[in-house]
């Protein structure tokens, strides 16, 4: 007797595929990064990034306009400054004309309607290399978190739609939001790094705005005494609820291949926006990958876009963002 039931009629061929998809790839799923430096007419590639790239302040203009001519519509500011302006308190963090906030203004400039979100955490301006004040070779929580609340309040005077505090500090999304509150910024939203391990797959990152710890007597050499343990799978409930509690209004969680159980655990447990970091060291492995050829570029690129989304991601952060849309498109 044949079965009723034959799953394989549902994929025949491509158009009944299509029909049937759950899963969607669109232009509105993405949040692009993009690094920023001082000069002009830079666009330096990043060795450990091939085809992405740092932008001076006029080449900045320039790609977010080309992003948004494809429909990419948010981006994700991170700065590279000089070490000279670089100390453990986070001075230039704040500094109302500090490349952030110039960033800022010229992505607006160029493009009124691009959604600005800003990374909030002080390793770039930390001549430690860590995302807090360092003190007898310890992190400060407190102290740091009041420097990332000012350091948030910046990038809103300096127009940011969104700041993305990564450092996660305990207790920092309060200082932010009541900050912000105070000073007028009610729509302001915070996008919390909730749940960001310590993994081993930000090189590529750090080597793009040189923020590694630094090698040093009484500095912690690595981040594991406040990125979360990669083992650890309950722990990143308790820390998005605690975030969305003072006053989150998206979450994220970073990496993303490795970590899809937690972002498909949170969308079943918390009913904000669920971000997924599509980190350095995975964009990394496939470019390095596929110039070997070794694996299909696009073929994985487009499977582990997907994976993300099908996890539970309503954004996805993403290096593959604009390789993405041009091949859908």
């Amino acid at each position: 007797m044949y079965p009723i039931k034959r799953n394989r009629r549902l994929r025949t061929n491509e158009v009944i595929r299509s029909l049937v998809r759950e899963t969607i790839i669109s232009p509105n799923d993405f949040l692009v990064p993009l690094f920023v430096v001082e000069g002009k007419g830079v666009k330096d590639e990043i060795p450990s990034m091939p085809n992405y790239y740092r932008f001076s302040l006029d080449m900045l203009q320039k790609e977010v306009k080309e992003l948004w001519s494809l429909g990419l519509k948010s981006v994700l500011l991170f700065v590279k400054i000089d070490d000279k302006l670089k100390d453990n308190k986070g001075t230039e963090a704040v500094n109302p004309n500090g490349l952030m906030q110039r960033s800022i203004k010229a992505v607006k400039d160029a493009c009124p309607g691009m959604l600005v979100m800003t990374d909030v955490a002080l390793d770039p301006f930390s001549c430690y290399g860590h995302d807090g004040i360092v003190q007898d070779g310890i992190i400060l929580n407190d102290e740091s978190s009041e420097v990332l609340a000012e350091m948030a309040l910046s990038h809103a005077q300096a127009g940011a739609d969104f700041v993305a505090p990564s450092d996660m500090m305990d207790g920092r999304i309060v200082e932010m939001r009541e900050l912000l509150e105070d000073e007028g910024f009610l729509n302001t939203g915070i996008m919390s790094y909730s749940a960001k391990y310590a993994s081993a797959f930000y090189g590529p990152f750090r080597d793009a705005l040189d923020s590694a710890p630094v090698d040093q007597v009484d500095v912690p050499k690595d981040k594991k005494t406040y990125q979360m343990d990669y083992a650890n799978r309950f722990e990143a409930l308790r820390e998005t609820e605690m975030d969305i509690e003072e006053g989150a209004d998206i979450v994220m969680v970073k990496p993303g291949l490795c970590y899809l159980d937690i972002v498909r655990d949170l969308k079943n447990e918390v009913d904000v926006p669920i971000a997924v970091y599509q980190v350095s060291g995975e964009y990394a492995m496939l470019k390095a990958a596929s110039e070997r050829g070794w694996l299909d570029h696009d073929a994985v690129m487009m499977e582990q876009v997907t994976a993300i989304k099908r996890a539970g991601a309503d954004i996805i952060a993403s290096y593959f963002a604009k390789d993405v849309v041009k091949l859908i498109s």
